[in-house]
């Protein structure tokens, strides 16, 4: 919670439920990664928040973009970006969407899969591709495995592949999952690669970029490194592996990016009991919950900050759920969640480092309730 956040709920008294975002946080950790990682270039990835203020501010920083559809890609130009400065990194896309960013000027797209390449030759003509590989996700709290990406070999093939057809192979990705809270996950990523590119030379087929993916976390509960020792250990697996021949390497932050620069703030609907049971947890209802844009609870994933001003009692365990009538609607229930004992139906409770994933995962109007409104300060 910055001063500026909590100056905004006191004097703006917003209706809640509702997010706020301190935009000088955001360019905070733009500095900083790129301080981390001074040779890498940050493709923003928009699916975390694309709000029109924090794309622009981003674009005016020097950013580029990574995007998941043409809606995003239009959210980016708008925003002051060039078509140059965008990737198309969603490996799963409709043909009409591959030739509707070709036709804005977008020449860099991700693939998987033959039959995703074939559709970025006929839609996209002569554009750059990059192949993504499949990584373990291990010691990541949302893992990105499985959907995404192919083994190496694989990967191997279709990039040699894609050198005979009329696009430009120039290199892979991967990413080593979401709220990676391990910067040495990346070594075993790059060594993988590294191989691979290696082979592909044998091959006569030299690549010269590898995406490192997003994965840089926002402090949660738990403590996180800093964007310093994730650069530190990056730049060390790209030497160990690469030695003197370094490839243009670009990075996809999104949760990093924006994460701690949001503070959701939800007003206590319910508190209650199911049973007369005085050891029982009481259950404590709030105006958000998993639709409208607390998502990541799911499985209890993400485990986000609470804080409750203004209450003195001793915190016990409680279970805590959303508003909706969707039994599906428990955000922690398992989680050692603890509010005070003398918390009140009214009382407003702060959710922190709610800037990424929250307005974007929102429901539009599930039993009625309003997208999650936001505010860009």
């Amino acid at each position: 919670m910055t001063a500026k956040i909590a100056r905004y709920f006191a004097e703006r008294r917003p209706a809640t439920p509702c997010l706020v975002v301190d935009l000088d946080v955001v360019e905070e950790n733009f500095k900083n990664l790129r301080k981390a990682l001074p040779d890498s270039a940050i493709y923003y990835a928009v699916k975390a928040n694309p709000a029109p203020e924090i794309l622009a501010l981003l674009a005016r920083l020097g950013s580029s973009f990574d995007t998941a559809g043409v809606a995003e890609i239009d959210m980016v130009l708008a925003a002051g970006a060039t078509p140059d400065r965008i990737s198309y990194g969603n490996t799963i896309k409709k043909e009409a969407d591959i030739a509707a960013a070709y036709a804005r000027g977008v020449r860099l797209y991700a693939f998987d899969s033959e039959a995703e390449l074939e559709k970025i030759e006929r839609a996209a003509p002569g554009s750059e591709v990059f192949c993504r590989i499949l990584t373990s996700g291990n010691g990541a709290d949302w893992p990105l495995s499985r959907k995404f990406g192919c083994d190496v070999a694989m990967a191997k093939s279709l990039l040699l592949k894609a050198r005979d057809m009329n696009v430009e192979p120039i290199g892979a990705s991967f990413h080593v999952g979401s709220q990676q809270r391990d910067p040495k996950q990346w070594d075993e990523a790059l060594a993988a690669t590294a191989n691979l590119f290696r082979e592909l030379e044998a091959d006569g087929l030299t690549l010269r970029m590898v995406n490192l993916g997003g994965g840089f976390p926002t402090k949660y509960k738990k403590s996180v490194p800093t964007a310093k020792q994730y650069g530190i250990a990056i730049t060390d697996a790209l030497r160990r592996h690469f030695g003197n021949r370094i490839p243009e390497t670009i990075i996809e932050p999104g949760r990093g990016m924006v994460g701690n620069a949001g503070v959701i703030q939800t007003e206590v609907v319910l508190i209650s009991k199911k049973s007369h049971n005085k050891d029982e947890r009481s259950w404590v209802f709030l105006d958000i919950g998993k639709f409208g844009g607390l998502a990541e609870t799911m499985d209890e994933a993400i485990q986000y900050p609470l804080v409750v001003n203004g209450r003195q009692g001793t915190p016990k365990p409680v279970i805590i759920a959303g508003p909706t009538c969707d039994s599906a609607d428990v955000l922690y229930e398992k989680a050692d969640y603890r509010l005070p004992e003398d918390l009140a139906i009214g009382d407003k409770i702060e959710i922190l480092a709610t800037g990424a994933y929250t307005t974007t995962y929102s429901a539009v109007a599930f039993n009625g309730f309003e997208p999650l409104k936001a505010h860009y300060i």
